[in-house]
């Protein structure tokens, strides 16, 4: 019986699958595209003809992280019956996700920092970060518009302090696990949706 060749998807998601393993195992810096494919079971030919280069990788797989917490995030606050119960739901889901994925975040953290030294990288990590930016806000307005909250200052830089309270979270909980009381996110973002509720 001859064997089914792969298609090109399942070829790139095993890539991703063994990428991912091989990072959260032996470290970004540290691990080859060669590890990559030993691990995938491929060739390193296989891997290059569906990612550039290791930095190629750790990027896909950063992409495909931020979506899916955005996904869940949106659902948990179409699914919310009111800003302050969807603020809570969404703040406690990403703690849970910084708290399961906290070997993953620190090595994303790691690496956007050494990633500086790299001009195209540097350029690569900038415009994901405003893409985020932009989509974060985009979402912030959907649920002030929804449930009636005037917000105390504009989406975009709403955006930036949620941004920036999600690394603070992660990089605490990566220098000291467990710290970040899994409700700590949800009751900060309810308490600033709270300064928006129309009176």
């Amino acid at each position: 019986m001859t064997r089914r060749r792969p298609t090109r998807e399942e070829t790139r998601r095993r890539v991703l699958a063994a990428a991912h393993d091989v990072f959260t195992t032996r470290g970004i810096e540290a691990a080859s595209v060669t590890d990559v494919a030993t691990t995938a079971g491929l060739t390193k030919g296989a891997v290059y003809s569906n990612f550039r280069s290791k930095n190629d990788l750790v990027l896909t797989l950063m992409d495909e992280y931020v979506a899916e917490r955005q996904r869940e995030a949106a659902a948990l606050f179409d699914s919310a019956a009111d800003a302050g119960h969807a603020l809570r739901d969404v703040g406690k889901h990403l703690v849970d996700a910084i708290h399961s994925g906290a070997r993953w975040q620190r090595l994303l953290i790691a690496y956007a920092v050494s990633g500086q030294r790299d001009p195209e990288l540097a350029d690569a990590l900038r415009v994901r970060r405003q893409r985020l930016r932009a989509s974060v806000a985009g979402m912030i307005e959907r649920v002030a518009e929804r449930h009636g909250l005037t917000l105390p200052f504009p989406p975009d830089e709403a955006a930036m302090v949620v941004l920036a309270l999600s690394n603070g979270f992660a990089v605490e909980d990566s220098l000291d696990p467990g710290a970040v009381p899994d409700d700590l996110f949800g009751r900060v973002l309810a308490v600033l949706g709270t300064a928006g509720e129309a009176s």
